[in-house]
């Protein structure tokens, strides 16, 4: 089993204490400013100010070859939408970081809004600290659309157009397969009915997490998430084999961290891997559509 550790404090104290260089990938999903109970609302500005500290500890502490993949939604202030990743971008550039992929991670559960769309989608920054870096595409690719498909003309006339591992997931991860009558979505947010579900309240599904240690690290290489939360982070590397850290300032959530890695360890905890199908929903009673909605002419 590789080594972890789950670190009860401040992120920027602990990471000034973190030798240079140490971690193949960084990733992440930092507080939104949004008033949660492990965070105090304050202007974008104070917020973003306060992250680029961090950011700039966290790229000292980036292997030469390592990855950042800082996962946000946006920031609402008074009904207008802050896209978050849009301010983060400047920030990692500033750096000079590397933008490899910007991942829309689109799910279908969440609030409901009245007066603009609903948001349905987060997004994934894939920042790279050099132009070397580790990229394992073998091991996350998804099933192909059509995997007996043949080139139909040229040089390769009659071979397997597509590869026999499967296809590249792309920079939308979201439907798995799709049809006119059917939807099945690849990575479900963490809501009431999920099986990780804890009570911290933006909890980061495994899943999720895992896909970015499988493709962007190799077995023994060190993780870091300085929001370590409930421990998603810890226990997707430690499933695979990659040593990590977790810095979180919530004792409870340390606790419950604690729980689901003894769990993990013990080969009794539950989570939904990778490539599952998601619930039918129109198996449910509660896709049919009541007599009454049918009847009025107002809905």
């Amino acid at each position: 089993m590789a080594d972890y550790n789950y670190i009860l404090g401040d992120s920027l104290e602990y990471l000034r204490t973190i030798e240079k260089g140490k971690f193949k990938l960084i990733i992440t999903s930092p507080p939104y400013n949004v008033g949660k109970e492990y965070e105090i609302k304050k202007s974008i500005e104070l917020y973003l100010k306060e992250q680029s500290q961090i950011i700039a500890e966290l790229i000292r502490v980036l292997h030469p070859e390592g990855s950042i993949c800082w996962q946000v939604g946006n920031f609402i202030k008074k009904g207008e939408v802050f896209p978050l990743d849009i301010f983060y971008y400047n920030i990692f550039k500033e750096h000079g970081l590397f933008l490899r992929n910007r991942i829309i991670w689109q799910f279908g559960h969440g609030l409901h809004s009245s007066n603009r769309f609903s948001g349905r989608y987060e997004t994934i920054l894939w920042f790279t600290k050099s132009e070397k870096y580790t990229f394992n595409l073998d091991d996350v690719r998804i099933p192909s659309k059509y995997p007996g498909k043949k080139y139909f003309k040229g040089p390769k006339k009659g071979q397997y157009s597509s590869n026999p591992k499967g296809k590249n997931p792309s920079d939308i991860w979201e439907i798995l397969q799709k049809d006119w009558d059917n939807e099945v979505w690849d990575i479900p947010n963490v809501k009431a009915n999920h099986v990780e579900k804890t009570e911290h309240p933006c909890q980061f599904p495994v899943e999720l997490v895992e896909r970015c240690v499988l493709a962007l690290t190799n077995e023994n290489d060190w993780v870091l998430d300085p929001y370590a939360g409930v421990g998603s982070t810890i226990i997707a590397s430690l499933k695979n084999e990659r040593n990590v850290v977790g810095i979180e300032k919530v004792n409870k959530y340390i606790e419950i961290g604690k729980e689901r890695i003894n769990e993990l360890l013990t080969g009794n905890l539950k989570v939904r891997e990778i490539g599952t199908p998601i619930y039918d929903n129109k198996q449910s009673k509660l896709s049919q559509i009541p007599e009454e909605f049918l009847n009025n002419e107002n809905l």
